[in-house]
């Protein structure tokens, strides 16, 4: 079929009536023959139809072959060459001869120890037991003579702690015989005696104990009563009942501090501060305000420690308020209040660091229970604090957050460094006071009598000692009183009494303490061992005065 357009044949399609063919030539023939108008002759056959006019000028191009191919030239490889000699490695060298180890030397033969020393089965004083106590001392000593062997005084002794215990009042320059203050070294080794002193003294001293870091401090659960206060405000509230004393008796004196009791003059004390002024010598108190009066002595008691003093011509003093020891904790903040060194109206402040401590003060003897010529020793049922306190601060007030007393500030502990007794010690945060509730029922008997009764066991002791350990484990009653209130009860000698009431005892200061601090003609129940067994009998404690 052809294209109506080009006149070329297309292929059929479905209608066409037969396939694809070009399209045929033209039968027509002209009928002109021979020349045209144009002088050609018309009878030469006609250009096909896809040739378009003749154009007779216009001739093809001449073929130009194309250019001739240059191959490129073949270099070929070099010549094959064999490669250069083998290098051979070096001859072997073999190594050389093995040297063996040297020859093993075996350790020198295993020399034993020498053959111990066994300890001693048991501890016994070897000098006999000081006797001539009067029968009413609270702790009677034997009279009899020593057992066979004698004693071993290591049985006495303390193993080694702090240096020194000091009681903290000033002494000024000292040339008189009279009491004056001194210490109690704790060093088993060193029982020498340190004044508490700012020049040379010559005071008389005092036998070598131990506080028993190891006792037990019993704390009630009771909170502290009365609102809390800043350390300032309770600072001046309490400073107008807080007064310095100075005692001088000839060439020596004491320094310490007071509470006020009363408005008329009563003023409670340490009996170290005052002891000095017994029988010659003069008393001067300052008052808050600048004031100095005169004070004599109303009554002393050594067993405690504590005495009353009153101010002449005073009507208008400040009396302290009394607390409760009894609801102190053991971390509770107190404040000291006192004269350090003569440093009048000082105030520092810590916490109670422990209750019911045992500490053996004055007349003390290595923890026989006894003191020199068998006088009581003064061992007190402390307060322990860390709140800083001196020398000069004795029979100032410890003080609690409300603003009460619960403690007279007595006794430091100090570490013993050789010093010569010129040397004065201070505070290294272990403080002792006498707890308030004790004190109040001194104060009441001294204030009425001028002296004080105590509770009586009526036994001699010791420290008790494991055999095994070499610690103290109680105390071991040396001797009983006949018809006293031991006897009355059974005890016996030889009896280790390891508890006093509720209060565990681990050794002789801590019995002292606790039958000092209870009531005279009390009841007490008493857990001791014999050979072994433990037995607890209930004892009506009796009454003595301090000897």
């Amino acid at each position: 079929m052809t294209d109506e357009h080009t006149g070329e044949g297309r292929p059929a399609v479905d209608g066409d009536e037969a396939a694809w063919a070009p399209a045929p030539t033209s039968s027509v023939q002209s009928e002109r023959t021979g020349p045209d108008s144009t002088g050609q002759d018309s009878t030469a056959p006609e250009s096909p139809w896809w040739a378009g006019p003749a154009t007779p000028s216009q001739a093809p191009p001449s073929y130009a072959p194309p250019p001739v191919y240059d191959a490129p030239s073949y270099n070929p490889p070099p010549a094959y060459g064999p490669p250069p000699a083998y290098d051979a490695p070096p001859a072997y060298s073999p190594p050389t001869a093995y040297e063996p180890p040297p020859a093993y030397s075996p350790p020198a033969a295993y020399d034993p120890p020498s053959a111990y020393e066994a300890a001693p089965a048991s501890y016994r004083p070897t000098v006999p037991y000081p006797g001539g106590a009067p029968a009413s001392t609270p702790f009677a000593v034997p009279t009899g003579p020593p057992p066979p062997g004698g004693y071993d005084r290591d049985a006495g002794r303390r193993r080694p702690g702090w240096g020194a215990l000091l009681i903290v009042a000033v002494v000024a320059a000292l040339v008189g015989a009279g009491v004056a203050g001194g210490i109690v070294a704790a060093n088993k080794k060193t029982a020498s005696t340190t004044p508490v002193t700012t020049s040379p003294s010559t005071s008389a001293s005092a036998s070598a104990s131990t506080v028993n870091a190891s006792t037990p401090a019993i704390a009630p659960t009771a909170a502290p009563q009365g609102g809390a206060e800043s350390v300032a405000q309770i600072a001046k509230a309490l400073l107008p009942s807080v007064v310095s004393i100075i005692v001088t008796s000839g060439t020596s004196g004491d320094e310490g501090t007071g509470i006020v009791l009363s408005a008329d003059g009563n003023i409670l004390t340490n009996n170290h501060v005052v002891e000095a002024a017994a029988t010659a010598g003069t008393i001067a108190v300052t008052i808050n305000d600048g004031r100095s009066v005169k004070a004599t002595i109303v009554g002393r008691d050594p067993t405690t420690d504590l005495a009353v003093i009153k101010a002449a011509g005073v009507t208008d003093l400040h009396p302290a308020t009394l607390g409760q020891d009894s609801t102190l904790v053991v971390g509770q903040q107190v404040i000291a209040i006192g004269s350090p060194l003569g440093l009048s109206n000082t105030v520092t402040s810590g916490i109670i660091s422990s209750l019911n401590r045992p500490v053996c003060t004055q007349s003390c003897n290595g923890g026989t229970g006894t003191g020199a010529g068998g006088a009581t020793p003064t061992v007190l049922d402390a307060i322990q604090t860390d709140a800083a306190i001196n020398p000069g601060n004795s029979g100032g007030p410890l003080v609690n957050m409300a603003g009460e007393v619960v403690g007279v500030n007595s006794a430091i502990a100090t570490l013993d460094q050789g010093q010569s007794a010129d040397v004065q010690s201070g505070s290294i945060g272990v403080g002792f006071s006498i707890p308030i509730d004790e004190a109040r029922r001194v104060v009441d008997e001294l204030e009425k009598t001028g002296h004080a009764n105590h509770a009586v066991l009526g036994i001699g002791l010791r420290d008790a000692f494991d055999n095994v350990l070499h610690t103290p484990n109680g105390a071991l009653v040396l001797q009983v009183t006949a018809s006293g209130p031991a006897a009355k009860s059974g005890l016996r000698v030889n009896d280790v009494i390891v508890k006093f009431g509720t209060r565990t005892i681990v050794d002789a200061d801590s019995l002292i303490a606790a039958t000092h601090a209870a009531a005279p003609n009390s009841t007490i129940a008493i857990t001791y061992t014999r050979q072994g067994a433990s037995s607890t009998v209930q004892l009506s404690l009796g009454s003595a005065p301090s000897s």
